[in-house]
């Protein structure tokens, strides 16, 4: 596999849709400019504008904490203005500084271990 893939939950504060809306272009602006690792970074809204998933895929871990360092700022303003109850997800190796960065900053994380693909077999 290679990269890291995580996925990141998140609700949207009550009558706060297009702050949160406008924040999130800047994280992704700031992703823009300033990420070399980052290979995906894509942002999902529900249909009722309450709930919010991320899909990020860095070429490493390194990715991850390069792309954290330059986003620090505004996702503090993320969450402490339009939204709350962070969750997240990773798909692939996931480093002991990673977990203590998702315990810090998304209350934990979950690990899934690759198993199988369409460009591999099964592990039995």
């Amino acid at each position: 596999m290679g990269h890291l893939e995580l996925h990141a939950h998140l609700r949207v504060r009550p009558g706060q849709l297009e702050g949160f809306k406008a924040q999130a272009a800047e994280l992704m602006r700031l992703t823009r400019e300033k990420d070399t690792q980052t290979l995906r970074y894509d942002w999902f809204i529900s249909e009722d504008g309450t709930e919010c998933e991320v899909h990020e895929t860095y070429r490493s871990g390194e990715g991850l904490f390069e792309h954290n360092s330059h986003i620090m700022d505004a996702r503090a303003i993320l969450f402490e203005k339009y939204a709350y109850d962070h969750r997240m997800t990773a798909f692939g190796e996931v480093s002991q500084e990673l977990r203590e960065l998702a315990d810090k900053h998304a209350g934990g994380i979950a690990v899934y271990s690759f198993l199988q693909g369409l460009g591999t077999a099964a592990a039995v």
